[in-house]
């Protein structure tokens, strides 16, 4: 099995070979088709002028004789091509010998094409006053006629293609191992992150920065993983703990006294009785509750989330029914609903109810005497909003993003005060049944506040 590395690498070099070897090949085909051109025309215009030598000569002297137009044979024999003249009837007046020029044109031919190259001549017409008065044959080993300057120019053309193609191959190698690290880093970062993360080392993170978006995002996710799983983990272990905790206490108090009492250290009297009574009561609602919230969660519960609720008159309700609770620990609670307004939603009375309830009830536990509690309903465009503040003694900064998981009770001090640890828990999952949304503030020493988004109901609305 491959690292993405390797596969990368060996993708990026392939793909760079191929299109290198297309090019130098397309680059060698484009050069020797535009030279071959570029020879053809000067060969073409070679044999014009030849021709027009000749028609000169005749000009001059009125007829062809041995020594007709003599002097360009050392020409063509400096240039590897073969000339014969011949009269108007084709006979040959003088013509050069092609196995003067065949050894050194055999020799350029092996040079360029690889192979002895075969004679081909071509024969031109003579004209004088547009008569045909004889014919130039022009021969020669090849067929584009090649100087040894042209020769050295194809091959040193040839010669740095084939150097350019180990050069780009060599830097596409570079280029290929430079850019698979950049993208194969960040991955198997993530890749090793991921295994530890799996093997429970939940502090294992990736620190590699990359340039690219989806790599940073990925290893930004990673992370994120990272520190979501050990925050659940640390909440399993809590979760364990306090339910130990909280099932463990009204047992060791039921047990002890009943051993007092079966040994006779504790009268057994109505009182003693009255007091167990009480913990195998709050004993029970640890269970209740944790029932109910399994039934949330397993959406079992099969809740009537039709019934049109005016949200002032539950909030109303729900203070009227904690008035007593808010005297007696001495708690002014301020109600402020704004004017002329509905406050209608759909939903189940009663859920919502147990919500208030709740909420309330923490906001009176966890505010000393003395204090405040202000429930400020209103509306907005789309949303009727429910607020409920209070100057007690807040939560920790640390403790916040946790408040709605099971069994979470903060900070020491907060435990210290009677409660399951679940109420908010069930809050969240009934506001989440009734597509609402719940936020919280809060300062540790100085109040918390929860804030309540319901969705208006929009036939009821008549604003």
């Amino acid at each position: 099995m491959q690292s993405i590395r390797k596969r990368l690498s060996i993708i990026i070099i392939f793909c760079s070979i191929i299109s290198v070897v297309l090019l130098a090949l397309s680059v060698n085909f484009t050069i020797n088709s535009t030279f071959n051109k570029y020879m053809m025309d000067t060969q073409n215009n070679r044999n014009s002028r030849i021709v027009d030598y000749f028609q000169q000569i005749y000009k001059r002297d009125k007829k062809w004789t041995t020594s007709s137009g003599e002097e360009i044979m050392h020409e063509a024999y400096m240039s590897n091509y073969c000339l014969t003249l011949l009269d108007a009837d084709k006979n040959v007046i003088w013509g050069m010998n092609s196995n003067d020029i065949k050894e050194k044109a055999h020799i350029m031919m092996q040079k360029v094409y690889n192979n002895k190259g075969i004679y081909t001549s071509s024969s031109l017409k003579i004209k004088f006053h547009g008569k045909v008065v004889g014919y130039v044959v022009i021969g020669q080993y090849s067929p584009i006629l090649l100087t040894q300057q042209d020769i050295d120019f194809k091959i040193s053309v040839n010669r740095s293609i084939i150097i350019s193609v180990i050069a780009a191959i060599i830097i596409a190698v570079i280029i290929s191992i430079i850019i698979s690290k950049q993208f194969s880093s960040p991955i198997k970062s993530v890749s090793d992150t991921s295994v530890k993360l799996s093997r429970g080392r939940y502090d294992s993170t990736s620190n590699i920065k990359s340039n690219i978006k989806e790599l940073n995002n990925l290893t930004e996710s990673i992370n994120t993983l990272g520190k979501i799983l050990k925050e659940q983990d640390l909440i399993r272990r809590r979760l364990v703990s306090d339910i130990s905790h909280e099932i463990r206490t009204p047992l060791n108090i039921l047990q002890n006294n009943l051993e007092a009492m079966i040994d006779g250290i504790f009268p057994v009297n109505k009182e003693r009785l009255n007091y167990l009574n009480q913990e195998v009561i709050r004993f029970g609602k640890l269970l209740n509750n944790l029932n109910i919230l399994k039934q949330f969660e397993e959406e079992k519960l099969g809740l009537d989330m039709m019934e049109t609720i005016s949200l002032d008159e539950l909030v109303s309700a729900v203070s009227s029914k904690l008035s007593i609770d808010f005297k007696n620990k001495n708690i002014n609670l301020i109600l402020n609903i704004e004017s002329d307004k509905k406050f209608q939603v759909l939903g189940n009375e009663d859920r919502l109810k147990q919500v208030f309830i709740n909420l309330l009830s923490n906001a009176i536990k966890f505010t000393p005497s003395g204090g405040t509690v202000w429930i400020d309903l209103y509306t907005n465009v789309n949303k009727i909003i429910v607020k409920i503040k209070d100057n007690g003694m807040g939560i920790k900064k640390d403790d916040l993003p946790y408040i709605f998981e099971r069994l979470y009770r903060g900070d020491k001090s907060r435990r210290k005060i009677e409660g399951s640890g679940i109420g908010l828990t069930i809050v969240k999952k009934i506001l989440t049944l009734h597509s609402a949304t719940i936020d919280v503030d809060s300062t540790f020493g100085t109040g918390t506040s929860f804030t309540l988004y319901f969705n208006k109901d929009k036939e009821n609305d008549n604003e």
